[in-house]
């Protein structure tokens, strides 16, 4: 199943990459589904059984043209509403209180030495995860490709740790966010390794809706430091906590949506989802306020 989990996120990416390449043509159905050696049917299904939309209207979130329009209807009060509770519903991770707790000075000098990370490896829709945890939250979150290495880049990080491969609780709360079972959760807590100013920074993206998109300088004006994206840009690459801490959600003001560390074909496909699930919802509550 997981082997099978991976192979289908595989041939999704591999599928928005042509479309992002050939994004002028406006390919068919039939055409990406001939380069990822699936006939037009299966592709469909896939495609929607992992988006919950059609590849069509995948392809229509995930246009510059849909970042534009965003920032376009956003741009005076982005920030703002990134604070209102947006639409109702439990399918909003901004709803949630989330508390970033940064490590004392001595964690962050030391090494980690005296901390106890727990970690696991699980799927999520945009490919394999690796999950830590110390017993005051999630310290880590990345998309591991490659176990090993990433497995490795966290333990440079708390070089003095020490480390023991299970599933807590705490990474059960976080992964349920993958399941969109968002009644498990109750409160999720950060506990983050970094200055005061990258702990503002991911504190600040934390606030940024699902479905809704930021810029650098949306984020800079935010922190009152309108002359700092480049160092928002650095704080925001920096991100310790992929998807939890949305960083994805930040694009540059030209509308295009820039690079991701781990991979701009996994944050194309990350906006993408998120406009389609918050898109569905919006239909759902829509019913509901009408029947």
């Amino acid at each position: 199943m997981k082997k099978q989990a991976a192979t289908n996120f595989e041939r999704i990416t591999e599928a928005i990459g042509y479309i992002q390449t050939h994004f002028k043509t406006q390919p068919s159905l039939e055409e990406v589904a001939e380069k990822i050696h699936l006939s037009p049917f299966h592709f469909q299904k896939l495609f929607t059984e992992w988006a919950g939309v059609s590849p069509k209207k995948f392809l229509q979130y995930i246009t510059v043209a849909h970042a534009k329009k965003m920032l376009k209807e956003k741009q005076a009060t982005l920030f703002d509403a990134a604070f209102e509770t947006g639409l109702s519903g439990t399918g909003r991770l901004h709803d949630l209180f989330i508390n970033i707790e940064g490590m004392t000075p001595g964690e962050y000098k030391n090494g980690g030495e005296n901390l106890s990370i727990n970690y696991s490896f699980a799927e999520s829709p945009f490919g394999n995860i690796l999950v830590a945890s110390t017993a005051k939250g999630i310290c880590h979150i990345a998309f591991a490709d490659d176990e090993k290495k990433a497995l490795n880049e966290l333990q440079a990080l708390f070089p003095l740790a020490t480390y023991r491969q299970m599933v807590d609780l705490t990474q059960q709360n976080v992964l349920y966010i993958f399941t969109h079972d968002w009644s498990k959760l109750n409160q999720i807590k950060l506990h983050l390794k970094g200055t005061d100013f990258q702990l503002k920074i991911w504190e600040t993206l934390l606030k940024i809706p699902m479905g809704q998109l930021a810029t650098y300088g949306n984020i800079a004006r935010q922190i009152d430091k309108p002359q700092a994206s480049r160092a928002v840009g650095k704080a925001i690459g920096d991100n310790p906590v992929a998807f939890l801490i949305p960083c994805h959600r930040v694009i540059q003001s030209t509308g295009v949506f820039g690079q991701y560390h781990w991979g701009s074909i996994r944050k194309t496909a990350m906006i993408g989802w998120e406009a389609a699930y918050t898109d569905r919802n919006q239909v759902f509550l829509n019913t509901q306020e009408n029947e």
